[in-house]
């Protein structure tokens, strides 16, 4: 076993390499649509996305997010936030389109991408914090992906791991009783850092330790195992991204 340390930023770069790599998604950006859900995560998949396809343009990671948890005593910024999606139809990037523009038009084989706020890897299932009482896009996108079957792919870093049952979590943040965000539990195509490596390289991984200091805070270490072919290549792949800069104020 190989043992690598990823920071954050680095995780979210190898999420969204692994994302656009998924034959589903291939399939999906030459023939149906795709949506990006505004994220921090997501913006990193839209990067590389629209980048493969030759139409980034103007687009920034940095403003491409709609609620945002934030550290004390920091506050946002208009600059934080982006009113579109990226929607994208056989391949054309539909500028100004939000998932509230096409939702009722999605189904097989079409995808929707959307990050959470909770992990649990075992049960592969997520957590999407709910500040607005209208539940928000998880309100466009539930009827797509229940009702008619579109694919939702939930990238979502390992920093937001928890224990328990998310289930479970999200009846007592629910109560009439509780006070603050709520919780919807949704399950999907989970793609973690350990999926991702995976999906890349077709190695064994598993999370060993986690944290640090100076840079490090909330960082991951992945043990990778697989033949030595595999290893090397995803060797490589994490020491390009090691030093991928903290996510843009």
């Amino acid at each position: 076993m190989k043992q690598y340390m990823l920071t954050i930023p680095a995780g979210k770069r190898l999420i969204a390499k692994a994302v656009v790599s998924l034959p589903q998604i291939k399939d999906a950006l030459e023939n149906h649509t795709i949506v990006i859900i505004s994220g921090s995560t997501n913006g990193y998949i839209a990067e590389e996305l629209l980048s493969g396809i030759g139409q980034a343009g103007d687009f920034s990671k940095a403003s491409f997010m709609r609620g945002i948890n934030l550290g004390p005593d920091k506050k946002a910024t208009a600059g934080n936030y982006s009113e579109s999606d990226i929607v994208i139809e056989k391949g054309i990037w539909q500028k100004g389109k939000t998932i509230f523009d096409v939702a009722s038009f999605l189904g097989q084989h079409d995808i929707i991408l959307k990050g959470a706020n909770a992990v649990d890897p075992e049960r592969k299932l997520a957590g999407i914090q709910i500040g607005n009482p209208a539940l928000g896009t998880s309100a466009a996108i539930l009827p797509a992906v229940v009702g008619r079957r579109t694919e939702l792919v939930i990238p979502v870093g390992l920093e937001k791991r928890i224990f328990g049952n998310i289930g479970e979590i999200a009846a007592k943040l629910n109560d009439p009783t509780s006070t603050g965000l709520r919780m919807l539990p949704v399950s999907g195509t989970i793609i973690t850092e350990l999926e991702a490596i995976k999906l890349l390289t077709g190695v064994s991984a598993e999370l060993i330790a986690a944290g640090g200091i100076k840079g490090a805070e909330g960082c991951c270490w992945i043990g990778i195992s697989g033949t030595e072919e595999q290893v090397d290549v995803a060797g490589d792949i994490l020491r390009a991204i090691a030093n991928e800069p903290p996510f843009a104020e």
